[in-house]
This record gives C-alpha cells, structure tokens and sequence, in this order.
C-alpha cells in the first residue's frame, strides 16, 4: 500500500511537471503589517483573472501562471487589501504586509474568511473562528473561551455546564483530537470544564473540522479542533491582558531580531482560593483551589526557505480541600516545527511533538499510616513531515506521514494502612502508531468543480512489557467476560496489530456566484480510547490502547450540503445533513469497575452506533448588527450486545433539537453590546422505573435493563455584555484599556446537569409505604455577573 501511494504522488507531480514546463511561479507569504503575524487563509489573485490561492496555515502561497505584466493583489477581512504590478517572466517571491481595514464599523466580520470562500472553498462542515470574534461573546465570568464558543456553532454540544469536552456529530469526547500547535491536548479544561486551556491572548485561530476529515489528518473519528498559536510580534514590544473575576492573564511579545526572529509568553492564574483564604479555618485552611497555564513561542526566520518555530504549554489544576490532600491534573505540551521551501512550489513542514496529561490523587494526614496515592499519566511522542507542492494554482498535491510513540501509565498507586503498604498499581501499557497520506486538491472547468480526494494508511501496534489476559464469554448477556488466562511478555513484543485504509474525498459544485452544492465521505480509524462511566468525562478518567481484547473504532460518514450568500455577501447561509456510522465502540457492561482494575479489559464490550441530522446556519457578516442563527436536528443511538436488551438505545449526549442565536450590536466606535441565547433538548439519563424493599429500604430497579431511559429537562439559557473600548483619539496611545461588562444566565434559570432517584428523607414509618423522589442537580442554578479588565501595552 505505500507503493501504491508513492506511485500515486509520483503520478501527480509528473503530471504537473508537465503541465507546467512554460509556466513561471510567483510565491512568498502574507503577514499582518503591525506585528508581523502570518495570516492563515489570505487570498492572493492575480487581478482581472481567475486565477487565485489562499495562504495554507504558515501564511504562504504559491502561484503558477504564463509569463507575462501582471497585478497581484493581496486581501484578508478586516484588512486593507494590497496591490503589486509585477512582470513575471521566470519565477518570483512577492511577499505582502497587509494593514487593518481603517473602518472598523463597515467592516464587523463573524468569521475571518474571504467573501464567497464558504461557497467557493471545497470544504464542508468546517468552522473557522478567528479570536476577533471569539473575544466578542458573553462568557462565564467574563472570561473569552474557545471550547464554550464553538460549542455555539451547529453539531457541537456537550453534556451541560461543567462538563469536560465537547461532542461533535453524536462522537463522545475522546473522538474528537485537539491539538495545540499539533500537539495533542488529552484534556482540553480548566476547572472541571468550565475554562479552557487556551489561553485567548495567544491563540491565532481556531478551525474545527466536523466532517470531509482532508486526508492529512487522523487518530480521532468526530473532528478536529486546530488550534494555531501566535508566533509572537516581530515589530515591537507588546503587552496585554486582563483582570477578571476569576483569574488574571498577562502576555509578552516582542522582536528578537527585527522581522526576524520573535517571541510570545503567556501566563494565566486563577484566585479563588486566594480570596478565600481569609474566611476559611479549621479542616479547610490551606485549601487550595486554583489553575494556572504558562504558554511560551518563538521562531527564527534563517532565510527566505527556511523557518524554525519552538512552542510549549504547561498548565495544571490543583484542587485540595485540606493538608490531608486532593488531587491535581495537567497538560504538558512541546512542539518543534521547521519549515522549508525546497523550490517555487514544494513546501515543507517537519513537527516533532511531546505530549503528556498526567493527574495524581494523595491523601492521609500521615503518609507513614494512612495513606493513599496515585498518579497517571498519557505520553506520546511523534514525528511528522509533511509537504505542499503546488503544482498549479488548480491543483494541490499533499502528502507525508506520521508516527507516533504511546506510554500508557493508568495507575502508580500506594495505599498504607496502619503503617503497612500495600502497592495496587495497574501495569503500564506501549504501542505504536504510524500512517502515511496522500491528498490531491484539484479545481477543474474554470473551478466549476472542485475536489478533495486522498487516502490515509494508519497502523497500530499494542506492545509487550506487561501480562497479557485473556478472556471467555460472558456468562450472561450484559456481565463482565471471565479471565481464562495471561502470559508475560517482553518488553517491545508486538502483541497485535491493525492496519485500516482511510479513504476521503470531497466535492464542491459551483451552481452560480453565490451558491454551491457540496458532498463529502469520510472513514476515520481511532486506537486509543477514553474510559469512562460517568454522566461526563472528568479529569480522572483512564485512556488505554486497542489491544489483543479492545479493537480500534471505526467510522463512516457520509454528508451533504446547500450553501448560498445574499445580498452582496451580507448573509451567508449553509444548510448540511450527515449520517455517520460507527463500529467497534467500546461500551462497558453495568456496574463496570474501572478504576485500578488490571482486568478492566474484561468490562468492555464492543458495540456499534449510528448518527444522522440536519444543520442549517444563517449568518450576517457586516454592518453594526451581525451574528449567526444555527439549528441542529440530530439523533445519536447505540447498539450493544448483551445492553438495552439488545436494542437501539440514545447515547448519553444524544440532543434532538439544538438551537443557538448570537448577535453583535455596535452602538458607536466605543460600546458593542452582545448576546446568546442556547435551548438545547435534555440529554439522556437512566433512573430507576421500579423497585423493591429491602430490610425497611427502598431499592431502585431499571425495569426491562433499559439505558437512558428518561430525559433531563430542556436546557436554555441566556447571556449578554457589554464593551467598552478606549476612546477614538486614544487609539494610538501606547497604553489601550477596555471594559467587559457581562451576565451568565440573565434569567436565572437552573438547568439541571443530571438527575438521580433517591428515597425521600425522614424515617420510614411502619406500615406505610416508602416514599421516593428524583432530585436535579444544577452546576450554576443562578445568574451571575462579571466585570472585566483588559488592556494593551506598546
């Protein structure tokens, strides 16, 4: 198979070499003129032409066109758009310094996207938010967040407020990979969900990928969230921040070598318990009760072909209510990446990665008699080269690969008691991961069509170095398989292996101007999974390979799409439907044990799932008023053997109805107000629909073994703020502050998280019967305001 794909790539770059003796190529990047930023889908055109690229995600483009006069012209929203006449009569670096539009009223845009791109790009079920527009929205506490933002967007929801995680497309959490600067992120909040681990003073975008998966990317079946940090100002110096209600942010930025070489730290810290401290006593003082995250960048421009970029994250959550302990968790993130142009139109991108998420759990008030400790953690380390060679203006050939190195470490644990201890650790897991891609992106009949077309080959290894189990058939449906037996293994052993084919491919068909159809089919593979039982994922939780009892997951989807603009490209509309189908989930069996359980592999059964929806989304991009409506119709269902008596069951994040209104109003040059209004349809919970006594108690029984038998009330919610900026004549003043005044949840609704049968309170009285009732428990069942402070130095 890598023959094949070899073969394949050679095939294209020969055709395009062909194609393109006589031509001549016109390259170079598009950056932002006031601090050096590359700019991430600028469009580059030749004028009076149709012919034209946008920027890949370093900010560079490549042209290949006749010789002849020409004016290039250079644009990105909310940016002045910049012309150059240039003679091209052999192969030229045109580089473009692009300034902010000088109207900014004129000019409000919701995502940082060219006009018509959403018609004319061939990708679908793509979201692009640029922070400009993530900054704009009301947020908890006042504080901007990534995760909460897109899950404004149609097809993505999460389980309620506090929940680790999104759910994109009827996918738990685990299916969807983050990756900042294309390192992994295992746990993608803060604070048990309610801030993300981006920091919005240095993330540059954010592009999440719910469907038509391009071929380069891999390792997860629901999406992709990319987030793309700042490389730091290479003009001058340049601080900013905020003060909040909850935590306070600062950032750093400045030139090393001037349009060279730059940097970017920055750093967040939460208070709560600092405030606290003063009224706490007794058993809580010394709580601590707070998270941090430090993000660091730089890069170094050796010449016109070669970019070197080092960027790392470290950030962790501590929560100990007493010196007798607690429990913390965080992310750890490096990445290397080295970019070089190895001629006019073949572009490369080498990435070397380190991850690791790691959490620990300690208490006792003496560590030598009772006591207990655990740690675990999730490291992976890669390597990925990848490379761009624009072989026309219409046609794009991507190809590379990747490997990556697995240490799975579930449980280091210790207990003692009475001073004698007792080691309950879970043996550490290895394995492999590689893959190699090729992706061809072509436009044909004057871009009349466009496609998007590539194959991905993924292997997985699951390696030796610990017992290896193995496991009869249940004795009944729906209970944990028996151990029958286990050997040892060496260190390194391949103990089994998977290779999938991954085919993708996208189609755009340009109906008129301002209109399209678009279709996409995507088979995405995931090796590694998440283990967890939970209403929603918490910090805590186990990821573990596909190993010789646990197979891979798998997915198809399949998706369809109407996109149409309006009056002058004011109002975008898209309207998108999808089915997707898995196979190979990992369910668990009820009551499964999976905490510091070695024979966890024995409480997992494999089942399949099924997905499908409408999305509609309508947008206006100008003016003082803009915003979005989206609406989503969906249903999530799984079916798994020995479950639900062996049934179609709703997942736990199964949402029939999700609607989502934001507008942005801009009063003058100094006040914007905005809003959300979020009604999304309960999500599924099992409670008991029977029950028996038992010695004067009431037990509760799920009759017939169904799953998710009821529904949590509808959730609805409410937020608005309000924006302050500096006055106009201050602009230019080295020192720039703004004002966010906000309310979470303005009408004071208490949305339940989950509910829980329980048997009432009192005691019971002889004879009569035991009375039971359903209780809700609601994260944030008030509204709650915020007043924030940020400001810009330079």
């Amino acid at each position: 198979m890598q023959r094949f794909l070899l073969l394949c790539s050679l095939f294209f770059v020969m055709a395009g070499s062909l194609a393109a003796q006589t031509r001549v190529t016109v390259k170079g990047y598009v950056r932002d003129a006031t601090n050096g930023e590359t700019l991430i889908g600028a469009t580059v055109f030749l004028d009076g032409t149709t012919k034209g690229t946008t920027t890949n995600e370093y900010g560079f483009y490549s042209l290949t066109v006749d010789p002849g006069n020409y004016t290039l012209v250079s644009s990105y929203l909310g940016f002045e758009d910049q012309r150059k006449d240039v003679e091209l009569v052999g192969n030229f670096t045109v580089d473009f310094e692009l300034g902010e539009a000088g109207t900014l009223l004129n000019e409000v845009v919701v995502v940082a996207e060219e006009e018509d791109q959403n018609v004319r790009e061939v990708q679908m079920s793509v979201e692009n938010l640029d922070m400009g527009t993530i900054e704009r929205l009301p947020a908890l506490l006042g504080e901007v967040d990534v995760l909460r933002s897109i899950q404004l967007l149609p097809g993505v929801t999460s389980v309620g407020e506090g929940a680790a995680g999104f759910n994109v497309r009827g996918g738990s959490i685990d299916q969807n990979l983050v990756v900042l600067d294309e390192a992994p992120v295992f746990n993608s909040s803060h604070l048990f969900g309610f801030f993300s681990v981006f920091n919005p003073d240095a993330v540059k975008n954010v592009k999440l990928y719910k469907g038509g998966i391009p071929a380069r990317y891999g390792g997860r079946l629901s999406s992709i969230l990319d987030v793309r940090m700042k490389e730091g100002n290479s003009k001058q110096f340049e601080a900013q921040g905020g003060i909040g209600t909850i935590f306070s942010r600062l950032s750093l930025e400045a030139p090393i070598v001037k349009d060279k070489s730059s940097f970017l730290v920055a750093g967040r810290r939460s208070y709560i318990d600092v405030l606290a401290a003063p009224f706490l006593s007794g058993d809580l003082d010394g709580t601590q009760l707070n998270f941090y995250d430090l993000t660091l960048k730089t890069n170094y421009r050796f010449s016109d072909k070669d970019q070197i970029f080092l960027s790392g994250y470290l950030g962790r959550d501590v929560f100990r209510p007493s010196d007798a302990g607690g429990f913390d968790w965080g992310n750890t993130t490096t990445t290397f990446r080295w970019n070089h142009l190895f001629n006019d139109r073949l572009f490369s991108n080498l990435t070397f990665y380190y991850s690791d998420y790691d959490y620990a759990i300690l208490f006792g008030d003496d560590p030598e008699e009772d006591a207990f400790d655990w740690n675990a953690s999730i490291v992976n380390l890669s390597a990925k080269p990848e490379f761009s060679y624009f072989i026309t203006p219409e046609n794009i050939l991507r190809f590379g690969g990747q490997g990556i190195y697995y240490r799975f470490e579930p449980a280091n644990a210790v207990a003692v008691s009475d001073g004698v201890e007792i080691d309950i650790s879970v043996a550490n897991q290895w394995a492999t991961e590689s893959s190699v891609f090729v992706e061809n992106e072509l436009s044909l009949f004057e871009n009349k069509i466009k496609l998007n077309y590539g194959l991905r080959l993924s292997h997985f290894a699951y390696l030796g170095g610990r017992r290896i189990y193995e496991f009869g058939d249940a004795p009944a449906e729906g209970f944990a398989r028996p151990l029958t037996g286990f050997r040892t293994s060496e260190r390194g052993e391949t103990i089994k292996t998977w290779l999938n084919l991954e085919p993708r491919a996208a189609l755009q068909l340009q109906l008129s101007p301002t209109s399209s159809f678009k279709a996409s089919y995507q088979r995405t593979a995931q090796y590694i999974h998440l283990l967890s039982n939970t209403t929603a994922s918490i910090p805590l939780d186990i990821w573990t390979p596909s190993t010789n009892n646990i197979d891979p997951q798998l997915a198809d989807q399949f998706a369809i799409g109407y996109f149409r603009n309006f009056k002058d490209n004011m109002y975008e509309a898209s309207f998108e439907t999808y089915y997707k189908d898995f196979k190979q989930l990992a369910d668990f069996v009820d009551g499964a044990d999976l905490v510091l359980n070695e024979l966890v592999e024995g409480q997992i059964v494999e089942g399949e799932g099924r997905a499908y929806g409408a999305e509609l989304q309508i947008k206006k991009v100008k003016g003082r008023f803009n915003g979005w409506l989206s609406y989503t119709l969906a249903r999530t269902e799984r079916l798994t053997p020995g479950l639900n008596n062996n049934d179609w069951y709703p997942s736990r994040f199964d949402q029939t109805h999700n609607f989502n209104l934001t507008g942005f109003y801009d009063l003058n040059e100094r006040i914007t107000f905005s809003a959300t209004f979020v009604y999304n349809t309960g999500t599924p919970v099992t409670l008991a629909s029977a029950g028996y006594y038992q010695l004067g108690y009431f037990i509760p029984h799920v009759e017939d073994g169904k799953r998710n038998n009821f529904r949590i009330p509808d959730y609805h919610r409410l937020d608005v703020s309000m924006t302050l900026n500096p006055k106009k004549e201050k602009a230019n003043k080295r020192w720039q502050g703004q004002w966010i005044f906000g309310v979470y949840n303005l009408y004071n609704r208490r949305n339940a998280f989950t509910v829980s049968g329980t048997q009432s309170e009192g005691r019971p009285i002889l004879g009569q019967p035991i009375m039971t009732e359903a209780n809700k428990l609601s994260v944030i069942g008030n509204f709650i305001p915020s007043v924030s402070y940020n400001f810009k130095f330079k």
